[in-house]
């Protein structure tokens, strides 16, 4: 990701642009560095702990039941199963992220700079791109149906793991060669790029803004659009239910992700002069990324609920564990409670797949 992505501090332009404009009595003074400092403090120190609490917790218990069920697994639980991990490396990161909020500089080194930021971006892509594998298989089995079922063999679900994990380190391969921790003047330790490979910050901007939003989006409007008459054509009885949450899966993933997208594509026009670059523009675009970011993060609290916990045979099986873990959780577990059977095959494959 870009300097932004990871939550680090250009506090040095500040100062410059408050030196080239001082002619011309802008009043863009260095005080707003600290307004800035404060603003990250609070809002992002907060919102990172929770995102992780959460994001542990929901996730964890994804793996916990999924692990437990090993046996009873197919394609779609394998792809759960590592979205929830990389949701889970994901929000691993964040404590450290928040700490460098929290005191406005990097404390950790030079390795984990390295490995942190690394970890960070495997976790982002491969999250985004395991929803896309799951995307596309769901469009598989429900519009061709006959033609892959065979196909859908626990070694093939293997292989494309291993796939999807070595694309996500290869995109992800600048931060753990590139970044370094190194001193500023009027900043202390930044963990960043340093001025020779400042490239590698429009990669961040590309492969963030393309493999992260455009192409998700794109594959999900595309494979969607395609399974919903195909769904509304059939006669299973959770159709509409299944409808629901495929709108669900796409909205909410573009409502988080596209508002730090356009922030961060605004912050490269401004770079580039495309758009004024003054106090206000600056000011406002800075803010945005910061928020729109953190929002951003919680997509990875919001998985296991919209991938895992609105599935019947799911929460059966998370509540059935839950019940060992604690023994006075006297909830009734019986079967009646999510029995609900399609009345087609191919209508209970949908459903398996949708985890319903």
């Amino acid at each position: 990701m870009s300097e932004e992505n990871t939550t680090y501090y250009d506090y040095l332009y500040f100062y410059e642009l408050s030196n080239n404009n001082s002619e011309n009595d802008t009043g863009f003074t260095p005080t707003y560095m600290g307004d800035v400092k404060d603003f990250n403090k609070v809002f992002l120190t907060t919102l990172y702990s929770l995102v992780f609490i959460l994001g542990f917790i929901g996730n964890g218990l994804v793996v916990c039941v999924l692990v437990k069920h090993r046996n009873q697994c197919n394609l779609t639980d394998i792809c759960l199963f590592n979205l929830a991990l990389s949701d889970l490396l994901f929000v691993f990161t964040l404590p450290f992220f928040s700490h460098y909020a929290r005191v406005g500089q990097w404390t950790f080194g030079d390795f984990m700079c390295r490995l942190i930021s690394g970890s960070h971006h495997i976790g982002f892509f491969s999250s985004i791109f395991f929803m896309v594998v799951m995307t596309l298989d769901r469009y598989m089995i429900i519009v061709h149906a006959h033609r892959v079922a065979r196909y859908r063999t626990k070694r093939a679900s293997i292989i494309l793991t291993v796939l999807v994990w070595m694309l996500s380190l290869f995109v992800s391969l600048p931060d753990f060669i590139f970044r370094k921790a190194k001193e500023q003047e009027s900043q202390g330790v930044e963990c960043d790029y340093p001025e020779e490979s400042k490239v590698w910050e429009r990669y961040d901007l590309f492969t963030t803004n393309v493999l992260g939003l455009v192409i998700p989006v794109l594959v999900m409007v595309g494979c969607y659009s395609r399974i919903i008459p195909t769904l509304m054509s059939m006669r299973t009885a959770k159709r509409h239910r299944i409808v629901k949450l495929i709108i669900c899966i796409v909205v909410v993933f573009f409502l988080l992700w596209a508002p730090y997208n356009i922030s961060l594509f605004l912050e490269f026009l401004l770079d580039k002069e495309i758009i004024p670059d003054d106090q206000t523009w600056y000011k406002n675009v800075k803010l945005s990324i910061k928020v729109t970011e953190a929002l951003a993060y919680t997509h990875c609290c919001l998985n296991p609920i919209i991938y895992a916990l609105v599935g019947e045979k799911f929460m059966r099986r998370a509540l059935q564990l839950l019940k060992k873990l604690m023994p006075g959780y006297s909830r009734d577990l019986t079967d009646s409670s999510f029995r609900r059977s399609s009345v087609m095959s191919r209508g209970s494959e949908i459903t398996s797949s949708f985890k319903l």
